[in-house]
């Protein structure tokens, strides 16, 4: 007899661990509900980040570019697990899926990520 599985279905091939590369991010998705009624039921999703995949090699810096309000910053977040939970795919630092860290973890983590935000003026010291 055949056990049931009850793991949940993804909905996207699984990356593994490759060393090159420091941050892997594979089918990142980050709906945020909408919300309406008598009730305030979720009626709808805002697909704010839908199918992100990048990989950064050791040693490389990214830059995000796009249009206003096309979902970088929310990406930035979503991959720092400032906005709450992801709502699908993988993010993995170091081999280690980001979702699956501590508190204590993600707070050393944060020491080696970070996001830099659009408006240099306000995110960027001039002395240095």
């Amino acid at each position: 007899m055949a056990k049931a599985n009850n793991a949940p279905k993804l909905d996207y091939t699984p990356v593994e661990y490759d060393p090159q590369y420091i941050l892997q991010v594979n089918a990142l998705k980050k709906y945020f509900p909408i919300k309406g009624g008598l009730l305030s039921q979720t009626v709808g999703h805002v697909k704010a980040v839908d199918g992100v995949t990048f990989n950064l090699r050791r040693g490389c810096t990214m830059g995000l570019v796009g249009e206003s309000g096309c979902g970088k910053s929310t990406t930035g977040r979503t991959i720092l697990r400032l906005l709450g939970e992801k709502t699908g795919g993988q993010v993995l630092f170091n081999g280690k899926e980001v979702y699956d860290m501590t508190p204590a973890e993600m707070r050393a983590l944060r020491t080696k990520m970070q996001i830099i935000f659009q408006d240099p003026f306000s995110s960027l010291s001039p002395r240095l």
